[in-house]
Protein backbone atom coordinates (compact mmCIF):
# COMPACT_ATOMS: atom_id res chain seq x y z
CA UNK A 1 0.00 0.00 0.00
CA UNK A 2 2.78 2.15 0.86
CA UNK A 3 4.27 1.69 -2.95
CA UNK A 4 1.54 3.67 -4.52
CA UNK A 5 2.15 7.22 -3.85
CA UNK A 6 5.69 7.07 -3.79
CA UNK A 7 5.38 5.32 -7.62
CA UNK A 8 2.55 7.98 -8.27
CA UNK A 9 5.08 10.43 -7.46
CA UNK A 10 7.93 9.29 -8.94
CA UNK A 11 5.79 9.32 -12.57
CA UNK A 12 4.05 12.99 -11.63
CA UNK A 13 8.01 14.19 -11.63
CA UNK A 14 8.95 12.00 -15.17
CA UNK A 15 5.67 13.91 -16.72
CA UNK A 16 7.10 17.10 -14.97
CA UNK A 17 10.46 16.79 -16.01
CA UNK A 18 9.55 15.78 -19.74
CA UNK A 19 7.49 18.74 -20.12
CA UNK A 20 10.51 20.75 -19.31
CA UNK A 21 13.01 19.58 -21.52
CA UNK A 22 10.03 19.55 -24.03
CA UNK A 23 10.20 22.84 -23.70
CA UNK A 24 13.65 23.63 -23.48
CA UNK A 25 14.25 21.91 -27.09
CA UNK A 26 11.60 23.72 -28.76
CA UNK A 27 13.29 26.54 -27.11
CA UNK A 28 16.83 25.37 -29.15
CA UNK A 29 14.80 24.63 -32.45
CA UNK A 30 13.88 28.27 -32.69
CA UNK A 31 17.63 29.46 -31.98
CA UNK A 32 18.81 26.97 -34.59
CA UNK A 33 16.26 27.31 -36.92
CA UNK A 34 17.86 24.89 -39.34
CA UNK A 35 18.13 22.19 -36.79
CA UNK A 36 19.56 20.79 -34.19
CA UNK A 37 21.55 17.22 -33.09
CA UNK A 38 21.82 15.38 -30.38
CA UNK A 39 24.70 16.95 -29.35
CA UNK A 40 23.52 20.05 -28.98
CA UNK A 41 20.74 19.18 -26.37
CA UNK A 42 23.44 16.84 -24.46
CA UNK A 43 25.41 20.51 -24.31
CA UNK A 44 22.70 22.14 -22.95
CA UNK A 45 21.39 20.01 -20.76
CA UNK A 46 24.58 17.47 -19.71
CA UNK A 47 22.57 16.26 -16.41
CA UNK A 48 20.01 14.84 -18.37
CA UNK A 49 19.50 10.99 -18.50
CA UNK A 50 18.98 9.28 -22.40
CA UNK A 51 16.06 8.04 -21.68
CA UNK A 52 14.52 11.08 -20.38
CA UNK A 53 15.72 12.84 -24.00
CA UNK A 54 14.99 10.75 -25.59
CA UNK A 55 11.49 10.46 -24.08
CA UNK A 56 11.15 14.08 -25.13
CA UNK A 57 12.05 13.58 -28.22
CA UNK A 58 9.38 10.93 -28.88
CA UNK A 59 6.81 13.44 -27.35
CA UNK A 60 7.29 16.22 -30.15
CA UNK A 61 7.79 13.93 -32.16
CA UNK A 62 4.26 12.33 -31.65
CA UNK A 63 2.51 15.43 -31.17
CA UNK A 64 4.06 16.76 -34.73
CA UNK A 65 5.92 19.68 -33.49
CA UNK A 66 9.49 18.31 -34.92
CA UNK A 67 11.13 17.38 -37.67
CA UNK A 68 13.37 14.09 -38.22
CA UNK A 69 16.26 14.66 -40.67
CA UNK A 70 19.54 12.91 -41.48
CA UNK A 71 22.12 14.63 -42.68
CA UNK A 72 25.78 13.77 -43.25
CA UNK A 73 26.75 14.26 -39.30
CA UNK A 74 23.44 12.34 -37.89
CA UNK A 75 19.81 12.63 -37.25
CA UNK A 76 18.65 16.31 -36.94
CA UNK A 77 15.36 17.63 -35.02
CA UNK A 78 13.91 21.17 -36.41
CA UNK A 79 10.58 22.53 -35.23
CA UNK A 80 7.53 22.32 -37.95
CA UNK A 81 6.16 25.07 -40.21
CA UNK A 82 3.19 25.85 -38.35
CA UNK A 83 1.55 27.16 -42.20
CA UNK A 84 3.23 24.26 -43.97
CA UNK A 85 2.14 21.80 -41.40
CA UNK A 86 -1.73 23.06 -41.86
CA UNK A 87 -1.74 22.72 -45.31
CA UNK A 88 0.09 18.89 -45.36
CA UNK A 89 -2.53 17.98 -43.30
CA UNK A 90 -4.54 15.09 -45.14
CA UNK A 91 -1.31 15.01 -47.18
CA UNK A 92 0.02 10.80 -47.37
CA UNK A 93 3.76 10.16 -46.48
CA UNK A 94 5.37 9.68 -49.68
CA UNK A 95 3.80 13.94 -50.72
CA UNK A 96 5.12 14.37 -47.06
CA UNK A 97 8.45 13.15 -47.75
CA UNK A 98 8.49 15.02 -51.29
CA UNK A 99 7.95 17.76 -49.91
CA UNK A 100 11.02 17.37 -47.16
CA UNK A 101 13.01 16.91 -50.41
CA UNK A 102 12.27 20.25 -51.61
CA UNK A 103 11.96 22.20 -48.56
CA UNK A 104 15.91 21.08 -47.75
CA UNK A 105 16.85 22.16 -51.13
CA UNK A 106 16.00 25.62 -50.16
CA UNK A 107 15.40 28.56 -52.95
CA UNK A 108 18.33 27.32 -55.69
CA UNK A 109 15.92 24.60 -56.14
CA UNK A 110 15.94 20.66 -57.17
CA UNK A 111 15.27 19.11 -60.06
CA UNK A 112 12.61 16.54 -60.15
CA UNK A 113 15.66 13.95 -61.03
CA UNK A 114 17.27 15.00 -57.53
CA UNK A 115 13.70 14.08 -56.25
CA UNK A 116 13.51 10.64 -57.36
CA UNK A 117 16.85 9.87 -56.57
CA UNK A 118 16.30 10.86 -52.96
CA UNK A 119 12.83 9.58 -52.47
CA UNK A 120 13.10 6.40 -54.20
CA UNK A 121 9.92 6.79 -55.29
CA UNK A 122 8.45 6.30 -59.53
CA UNK A 123 8.63 9.08 -61.96
CA UNK A 124 4.82 8.57 -62.49
CA UNK A 125 4.37 8.71 -59.05
CA UNK A 126 6.76 12.30 -58.52
CA UNK A 127 5.13 13.82 -60.75
CA UNK A 128 1.72 13.23 -59.31
CA UNK A 129 2.44 14.24 -56.33
CA UNK A 130 4.66 17.53 -57.70
CA UNK A 131 1.09 18.62 -59.56
CA UNK A 132 -0.11 18.10 -56.09
CA UNK A 133 2.14 20.25 -54.12
CA UNK A 134 1.35 22.94 -56.99
CA UNK A 135 -1.94 23.09 -57.01
CA UNK A 136 -2.15 23.91 -52.98
CA UNK A 137 0.36 26.46 -53.90
CA UNK A 138 3.14 24.58 -51.34
CA UNK A 139 5.82 24.76 -53.89
CA UNK A 140 6.49 26.41 -57.14
CA UNK A 141 8.82 25.30 -60.70
CA UNK A 142 10.57 27.63 -62.05
CA UNK A 143 12.98 27.83 -65.02
CA UNK A 144 16.79 27.68 -63.96
CA UNK A 145 19.54 29.48 -66.64
CA UNK A 146 21.49 26.53 -66.65
CA UNK A 147 18.79 24.39 -68.36
CA UNK A 148 16.33 26.02 -70.42
CA UNK A 149 14.66 22.99 -70.68
CA UNK A 150 14.21 21.74 -67.11
CA UNK A 151 12.42 23.24 -64.06
CA UNK A 152 13.63 23.31 -60.25
CA UNK A 153 11.24 23.28 -57.47
CA UNK A 154 11.16 25.35 -54.46
CA UNK A 155 9.00 26.04 -51.83
CA UNK A 156 6.45 28.69 -53.03
CA UNK A 157 7.09 31.60 -50.47
CA UNK A 158 10.80 31.23 -51.45
CA UNK A 159 12.95 33.71 -53.61
CA UNK A 160 15.38 32.04 -56.62
CA UNK A 161 18.61 32.29 -55.79
CA UNK A 162 20.76 34.63 -58.32
CA UNK A 163 22.16 30.90 -59.68
CA UNK A 164 18.58 30.17 -60.86
CA UNK A 165 17.37 32.90 -62.24
CA UNK A 166 20.67 34.77 -63.79
CA UNK A 167 20.25 37.47 -61.55
CA UNK A 168 19.72 41.19 -63.45
CA UNK A 169 21.37 40.23 -66.26
CA UNK A 170 18.65 37.17 -67.56
CA UNK A 171 15.20 38.28 -68.28
CA UNK A 172 12.95 35.11 -68.76
CA UNK A 173 16.19 33.18 -69.18
CA UNK A 174 17.50 35.17 -72.00
CA UNK A 175 20.70 36.98 -71.55
CA UNK A 176 19.34 40.82 -71.81
CA UNK A 177 22.77 41.77 -73.52
CA UNK A 178 21.60 45.10 -74.77
CA UNK A 179 21.04 45.93 -71.15
CA UNK A 180 24.67 44.87 -70.03
CA UNK A 181 26.26 46.80 -72.77
CA UNK A 182 24.05 50.01 -71.60
CA UNK A 183 25.35 49.65 -68.32
CA UNK A 184 29.24 49.40 -69.33
CA UNK A 185 28.67 52.23 -71.29
CA UNK A 186 27.07 54.67 -68.69
CA UNK A 187 29.46 53.19 -65.88
CA UNK A 188 31.99 54.47 -68.15
CA UNK A 189 30.56 57.63 -68.96
CA UNK A 190 30.22 58.33 -65.36
CA UNK A 191 33.93 57.33 -64.58
CA UNK A 192 35.09 59.78 -67.19
CA UNK A 193 32.76 62.81 -66.20
CA UNK A 194 34.73 62.58 -62.49
CA UNK A 195 38.07 62.24 -64.71
CA UNK A 196 37.81 65.44 -66.69
CA UNK A 197 36.12 67.62 -63.48
CA UNK A 198 39.41 66.40 -61.94
CA UNK A 199 41.53 67.28 -64.49
CA UNK A 200 40.15 70.70 -64.93
CA UNK A 201 40.39 71.60 -60.86
CA UNK A 202 44.29 72.48 -61.89
CA UNK A 203 45.21 71.21 -58.74
CA UNK A 204 48.20 68.86 -58.22
CA UNK A 205 48.58 65.89 -60.29
CA UNK A 206 48.73 63.78 -57.02
CA UNK A 207 45.35 65.73 -56.00
CA UNK A 208 43.97 65.29 -59.39
CA UNK A 209 44.21 61.52 -59.63
CA UNK A 210 42.71 60.70 -56.25
CA UNK A 211 40.02 62.88 -56.58
CA UNK A 212 39.25 61.28 -60.28
CA UNK A 213 38.45 58.18 -57.80
CA UNK A 214 34.61 57.51 -57.37
CA UNK A 215 33.69 54.37 -55.20
CA UNK A 216 31.08 51.76 -56.28
CA UNK A 217 28.33 52.87 -54.84
CA UNK A 218 28.75 56.39 -56.06
CA UNK A 219 28.82 54.39 -59.52
CA UNK A 220 25.47 52.47 -58.51
CA UNK A 221 24.12 55.47 -57.32
CA UNK A 222 24.63 57.36 -60.56
CA UNK A 223 22.94 54.09 -62.37
CA UNK A 224 19.80 54.17 -59.76
CA UNK A 225 18.89 58.38 -61.07
CA UNK A 226 19.42 57.19 -64.37
CA UNK A 227 16.61 55.02 -64.19
CA UNK A 228 17.70 52.68 -66.93
CA UNK A 229 17.23 49.73 -64.90
CA UNK A 230 13.95 48.24 -64.53
CA UNK A 231 15.52 45.96 -61.93
CA UNK A 232 16.72 46.31 -59.06
CA UNK A 233 20.40 46.66 -58.84
CA UNK A 234 23.40 45.49 -56.31
CA UNK A 235 26.19 47.06 -55.47
CA UNK A 236 27.56 43.75 -56.24
CA UNK A 237 25.69 44.13 -60.17
CA UNK A 238 27.39 47.41 -60.45
CA UNK A 239 31.20 46.31 -59.78
CA UNK A 240 30.58 43.14 -62.19
CA UNK A 241 30.34 45.70 -64.82
CA UNK A 242 33.58 47.81 -63.51
CA UNK A 243 35.20 44.71 -63.74
CA UNK A 244 34.13 44.58 -67.53
CA UNK A 245 35.42 47.69 -67.73
CA UNK A 246 39.06 46.77 -65.83
CA UNK A 247 39.22 43.81 -68.21
CA UNK A 248 38.80 45.94 -71.37
CA UNK A 249 41.54 48.27 -69.83
CA UNK A 250 39.00 51.15 -70.05
CA UNK A 251 39.48 51.24 -65.92
CA UNK A 252 41.30 50.93 -63.14
CA UNK A 253 40.50 50.37 -59.20
CA UNK A 254 42.79 50.54 -56.06
CA UNK A 255 41.51 49.18 -52.49
CA UNK A 256 41.86 51.72 -49.87
CA UNK A 257 41.26 51.04 -45.93
CA UNK A 258 38.22 52.39 -44.55
CA UNK A 259 36.36 53.19 -41.30
CA UNK A 260 33.98 50.65 -40.04
CA UNK A 261 30.31 51.64 -41.21
CA UNK A 262 31.45 53.62 -44.10
CA UNK A 263 28.46 53.44 -47.03
CA UNK A 264 30.38 50.98 -49.54
CA UNK A 265 33.30 49.66 -47.61
CA UNK A 266 33.28 45.71 -46.81
CA UNK A 267 35.59 44.56 -44.11
CA UNK A 268 37.27 47.67 -43.48
CA UNK A 269 38.30 48.33 -47.13
CA UNK A 270 36.65 50.18 -49.80
CA UNK A 271 37.28 49.87 -53.75
CA UNK A 272 37.70 52.87 -55.77
CA UNK A 273 37.61 53.01 -59.70
CA UNK A 274 38.44 55.92 -62.13
CA UNK A 275 38.57 56.04 -66.27
CA UNK A 276 41.62 55.59 -67.99
CA UNK A 277 42.88 56.29 -71.69
CA UNK A 278 45.47 53.64 -72.55
CA UNK A 279 49.21 54.69 -73.97
CA UNK A 280 48.53 52.61 -77.06
CA UNK A 281 45.84 50.33 -78.25
CA UNK A 282 46.39 46.73 -77.59
CA UNK A 283 46.27 44.18 -80.33
CA UNK A 284 43.25 42.18 -80.94
CA UNK A 285 43.88 39.27 -79.88
CA UNK A 286 44.32 40.71 -76.19
CA UNK A 287 41.07 42.84 -76.54
CA UNK A 288 38.77 39.49 -76.94
CA UNK A 289 37.40 38.58 -73.59
CA UNK A 290 39.37 35.15 -73.38
CA UNK A 291 42.27 37.21 -73.54
CA UNK A 292 41.17 39.29 -70.45
CA UNK A 293 39.84 36.55 -68.13
CA UNK A 294 41.13 36.26 -64.70
CA UNK A 295 40.02 32.99 -64.83
CA UNK A 296 40.45 31.23 -67.93
CA UNK A 297 43.03 28.91 -66.08
CA UNK A 298 40.11 27.28 -64.37
CA UNK A 299 38.27 26.59 -67.44
CA UNK A 300 38.29 23.29 -69.74
CA UNK A 301 39.72 23.02 -73.09
CA UNK A 302 36.08 21.53 -74.47
CA UNK A 303 34.49 23.65 -76.79
CA UNK A 304 31.13 23.32 -75.11
CA UNK A 305 32.06 23.41 -71.05
CA UNK A 306 34.13 26.98 -71.97
CA UNK A 307 31.33 28.48 -73.66
CA UNK A 308 28.69 27.74 -71.49
CA UNK A 309 30.70 28.43 -67.91
CA UNK A 310 31.43 31.91 -69.97
CA UNK A 311 28.27 32.77 -71.23
CA UNK A 312 26.83 32.44 -68.00
CA UNK A 313 29.30 33.54 -65.42
CA UNK A 314 30.80 36.68 -67.44
CA UNK A 315 29.11 39.66 -69.25
CA UNK A 316 31.44 40.65 -71.43
CA UNK A 317 31.87 37.41 -72.77
CA UNK A 318 27.82 36.60 -73.41
CA UNK A 319 27.81 39.61 -75.24
CA UNK A 320 30.58 38.42 -77.60
CA UNK A 321 29.20 34.95 -77.96
CA UNK A 322 25.71 35.99 -78.56
CA UNK A 323 26.30 38.41 -81.27
CA UNK A 324 28.57 35.38 -83.11
CA UNK A 325 25.35 32.99 -82.40
CA UNK A 326 27.24 30.98 -80.39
Amino acid sequence: MSEGPHLLNQNFNCVCVCVCVCVRIKELCQQFPHGITDQVIQNDMPHLEPQQRAMAINKLLSLGQLDLLRNSSGLLYRMKDIQSTSKMKGSDNQEKLVYQIIEDAGNKGIWSRDIRFKSNLPLTEINKILKSLESKKLIKAVKSVAASKKKVYMLYNLQPDRSVTGGAWYSDQDFESEFVEVLNQQCFKFLQSKAEAARDSKQSPMVQRNSSFATSHEVWKYICELGISKVDLSMDDIETILNTLIYDGKVEMTVIAAKEGTVGSVDGQMKLYRGVNPVIQPTGLVRTPCGLCPVTHTHTHTHTHTHTHCVRGCPCLTSCFLSSGV
